[in-house]
């Protein structure tokens, strides 16, 4: 049997998205969910891997909060990740790593800084690293607030920015991957 060739195989590997909050229980499983409901609403499962993480591990192996799970769900979101902070290899692992604020964004590039002298790392694997809400359409804002201390509305606007987010995002990454769609 002829072995595949570097091209095929990364042709044929699911395009990987990381979202990434402080605690990975509010706005990047929600992000989580909204992308991965958008993407298997396209038919395209099978050609994305989607993970979230935080940026502490505070609340490692615990669901999602149940306020943003109850506003996903409403939404017809099932949010069901379980909170994990981010790694050394998800550097390596994933193609985009998506931060809901500028803090977050700080921390994932402390963090590749720290990590890259311990094994090695894709020299501009910290290109990888963007806002969330650089891909929002409908809304001003640039980062997603985070939702943790405050009422029921903040979920909700989370949700919304979320939505015009991955949407756009999916977009973009069909737009310059487009072997996604040929395979």
């Amino acid at each position: 049997m002829a072995a595949s060739s570097p091209s095929t195989e990364a042709e044929t590997k699911p395009f990987s998205v990381l979202f990434v909050c402080l605690g990975n229980i509010c706005r990047s499983p929600a992000a989580e969910g909204v992308f991965r409901d958008l993407v298997k609403k396209r038919g395209l499962d099978s050609k994305f891997k989607i993970d979230s993480a935080g940026t502490i591990d505070y609340h490692e192996g615990n669901q999602a909060d149940p306020r943003m799970r109850a506003a996903s769900k409403r939404r017809g979101i099932e949010i069901t990740s379980l909170s994990r902070p981010i790694r050394l290899p998800d550097f390596r692992d994933f193609d985009l790593i998506l931060a809901m604020d500028n803090q977050n964004r700080d921390d994932i590039i402390e963090a590749f800084n720290r990590w890259k002298f311990r094994e090695p790392l894709p020299e501009d694997a910290h290109k990888k690293v963007k806002l969330m809400c650089s891909y929002c359409k409908d809304h001003d804002e640039t980062e997603v607030p985070d939702p943790y201390y405050g009422g029921p509305q903040g979920f909700e606007k989370v949700l919304d920015l979320l939505e015009d987010a991955c949407e756009s995002l999916l977009d973009s990454i069909l737009a310059e991957n487009k072997h996604i769609l040929d395979s």
